[in-house]
């Protein structure tokens, strides 16, 4: 069995852990101070873990950079996405050519707009490129823990890394599919926290299952046509790292953007409901991130900026909702310089 390092004690890092330390892999967590590493491995009631979940003998924590990725095949890491590039240049210095890199965030990097993969590879230079994979799909970290039926998509550019990784993630109740679009998977998973915190708006406003149905899938338009001006597939974003995972995202309580845009409804300040957060909501920030990619490319994007004026201009996200459902209609796939309608329009 392959012998795997988790960079993050992060909800997700440490239910990627149990599940492949389930499956028999041997996994070493990394965690920032011996003190964290203490906590997570004491006797005590773990605060992350449901109910009767504890850490088998395969999965072990350690503050120890050397120790976690000493004799490793893969290092997953699972941190923020605001905190990737410090990570990554960390662990650097300890990876070997032979290793497996896979990024478990869901972000956009705030001042370079960058995936997660285009930080990675630029710290660890052209030697590591072509092991680079990232995760990405309808995966709700506490469902996934539990150990209950649920799906994903790796991508990588390099399809043996691809299938590597897919052998090294698959269980019994996790279905790992491959991807060669990068970009595609990477954009998915990110962009669909930005619609998630309309959506939580949406049901904080109780507008109804109609109206929800209606954002999501706009907001799927949306995430399309970014992602395709900067070189994914569309047909990607109708897979699980897009509309699968918009769906979980969008539809879940248990979505911590969800929770954002539900919460900001009642007019809490962003700043009081994320610091009374256990984790990160990616959406505020990777709204940041999206909105300048629209700026530069000349996109229009709707919710993005709609959600942008809600997080950090003090737009009322009532108004905001209204104006977005109520916005007068036009073609599905068409908008400033969307490439969507020549994609898909019937060519007679």
């Amino acid at each position: 069995m392959p012998k795997v390092a988790i960079i993050g004690t992060t909800t997700w890092g440490i239910t990627l852990g149990l599940m492949l330390a389930h499956k028999g892999v041997r996994v070493r967590l990394w965690a920032r101070t011996d003190q964290e590493a203490t906590q997570l491995t004491s006797a005590e009631p773990n605060p992350v873990l449901p109910s009767g979940v504890t850490f088998p003998p395969e999965l072990s924590v350690t503050s120890s950079l050397s120790e976690a990725l000493g004799d490793s095949d893969a290092v997953i890491l699972a941190v923020p996405s605001q905190t990737m590039r410090h990570n990554i240049k960390l662990v650097a210095p300890y990876l070997k050519k032979s290793m497996l890199v896979l990024s478990a965030a869901k972000g956009l990097e705030l001042d370079s707009d960058k995936r997660m993969s285009q930080v990675v590879a630029e710290e660890l230079g052209p030697r590591f490129h072509d092991s680079i994979c990232v995760l990405s799909g309808p995966n709700l970290s506490s469902e996934v823990m539990r150990e209950l039926p649920a799906a994903s998509v790796v991508a990588a550019k390099d399809k043996a890394v691809a299938i590597r990784a897919q052998k090294l993630l698959t269980t019994p109740n996790f279905c790992v599919y491959t991807n060669s679009d990068v970009i595609g998977v990477e954009l998915g998973g990110a962009l669909k926290n930005i619609i998630a915190l309309g959506a939580g708006m949406v049901d904080g406003l109780g507008y109804g299952d109609n109206a929800k149905a209606a954002f999501i899938t706009r907001g799927l338009t949306e995430i399309t046509a970014l992602g395709v001006a900067l070189g994914a597939s569309p047909l990607t974003f109708s897979g699980l790292a897009g509309l699968g995972d918009l769906i979980a995202t969008c539809a879940s309580p248990l979505s911590r953007n969800h929770y954002v845009g539900v919460e900001l409804t009642k007019g809490r300040r962003l700043e009081e409901i994320t610091e009374s957060m256990d984790g990160v909501a990616e959406g505020v920030t990777t709204t940041v991130a999206a909105w300048n990619l629209a700026q530069q490319l000349g996109l229009e994007m709707p919710i993005t900026e709609k959600i942008y004026k809600v997080l950090y201009m003090g737009a009322d996200p009532r108004q905001a909702i209204v104006e977005l459902l109520g916005a007068k209609g036009k073609h599905e796939l068409a908008g400033r310089k969307w490439r969507l309608f020549s994609l898909f329009r019937h060519r007679g």
